[in-house]
């Protein structure tokens, strides 16, 4: 399970990297969907959050080994994600 501190701080980074400037960290809830109803983002926000993951967690997601869909579905998966490539270092 991922931990409170580092969903919080992907909260933060969608916010930041997207300029979500009408949402709040505790607007997002930890299983809400990213994509479609949830946030609403798109492929372009996939692609902005997952080069921002990298240069802020050194974690790579690449669509042709993970799957992506299921990484970016919510928070606590992304940030499962990022635990599990991080070797648990955060």
């Amino acid at each position: 399970m991922a931990s409170e501190k580092l969903k919080e701080e992907l909260k933060d980074l969608i916010i930041t990297t997207l300029n979500l400037e009408d949402i709040k960290v505790s607007d997002i809830q930890d299983d809400e969907a990213l994509f479609g109803e949830g946030l609403g983002l798109d492929s372009v926000d996939a692609l902005e959050l997952s080069l921002a993951i990298s240069q802020k967690y050194n974690v790579v997601i690449d669509k042709k080994v993970d799957n992506v869909r299921e990484i970016f579905a919510n928070v606590e998966n992304l940030s499962n994600h990022i635990q599990s490539k991080s070797n648990g270092g955060l």
